[in-house]
């Protein structure tokens, strides 16, 4: 969903920090209001804003969060050498974390929520603000603990490539409501069709005509550049009887090419906007969120 759509109040009653105002969930099994203690056991959390202390180390941090969840010292210390390797901080853990790029912080919180092997890792839209190169190896990480850990991962975003490329399950939310739940191929099939486009060469064939009448074709235009736009409700199926009736009529095919709905074609149907129409005010809200602190702390430190 997008900014202010409600994913981090959801995580944030999921873990047990905001209480819901009606009814209750389940996380590994157990009720977060009757049993949150039992949830906060077997959840790790990467929350969308920092909370690491940047004047410690990246070992200190792992180190006093492990010993916090009573991790014996020498369980942790092989712990932490295992999860630096994994998001290749090796080499950076003496260093204070106020030395660390964006990226390099986002990683030390992944492997700092693995610490204690959680049933449940919720990551709070782990890429916003990355670079695309950054963005692309926290995908990575995800996809190895997905793989090689028994782990369920809660992940919220508004980028929807990241949702198509990670998740096996996508929740649409919008103004605090689930409006559509499904696999990403799920999700994809309400919007109906994929188009086809065309470039023949027509020398005056009434192909057009006929390929109107076909029937997976549910609508055609002529654009004006002289394409044929084909809407089918599955373009591998409609090629080939498209194929089939230009060799019937002597049609010559020049370019065939195919656009399947996405993830921000359906949030689009569902609500009228795009997922990214108040992506352009998250600057203005980090600002804001700077002016707060800086309030909150009697001015700059």
């Amino acid at each position: 969903g997008p900014n202010g759509a409600g994913k981090t109040t959801t995580i944030n009653m999921l873990i047990t920090l905001i209480r819901p105002t009606r009814g209750t969930a389940r996380v590994a099994g157990f009720d977060v209001l009757k049993e949150p203690g039992e949830v906060r056991k077997r959840i790790g959390v990467v929350f969308q804003d920092p909370t690491l202390d940047r004047r410690l180390t990246g070992w200190e941090n792992l180190w006093i969060h492990g010993r916090l969840y009573g991790i014996p010292s020498s369980e942790l210390k092989r712990k932490i050498n295992e999860l630096l390797d994994f998001v290749e901080l090796k080499g950076w853990e003496k260093r204070e974390v106020q030395y660390y790029s964006g990226g390099m912080i986002r990683r030390l919180e992944i492997a700092r929520a693995l610490l204690y092997n959680p049933e449940v890792l919720f990551l709070d839209e782990p890429t916003l603000g990355l670079d695309p190169q950054t963005r692309a190896r926290v995908w990575e990480y995800i996809r190895r603990i997905k793989k090689e850990e028994d782990m369920t991962i809660f992940l919220t975003t508004h980028y929807m490539e990241e949702a198509e490329k990670l998740c096996d399950r996508v929740a649409i939310i919008d103004h605090g409501r689930i409006i559509a739940l499904g696999t990403v191929e799920e999700l994809k099939s309400m919007v109906g069709s994929e188009i086809i486009y065309l470039k023949a060469d027509l020398n005056g064939h009434d192909f057009v005509e006929r390929v109107k009448e076909l029937a997976p074709i549910q609508d055609l235009k002529v654009l004006a550049d002289g394409t044929i736009s084909l809407s089918v409700s599955s373009a591998p199926e409609a090629i080939p009887i498209v194929l089939q009736e230009a060799q019937r009529m002597g049609v010559e095919i020049k370019e065939v090419r195919y656009l399947r709905p996405s993830l921000e074609d359906v949030f689009l149907q569902l609500t009228g906007r795009g997922l990214r129409d108040e992506e352009a005010t998250f600057f203005d809200h980090i600002r804001m969120r700077r002016i707060r602190r800086m309030r909150r702390g009697g001015g700059r430190r």
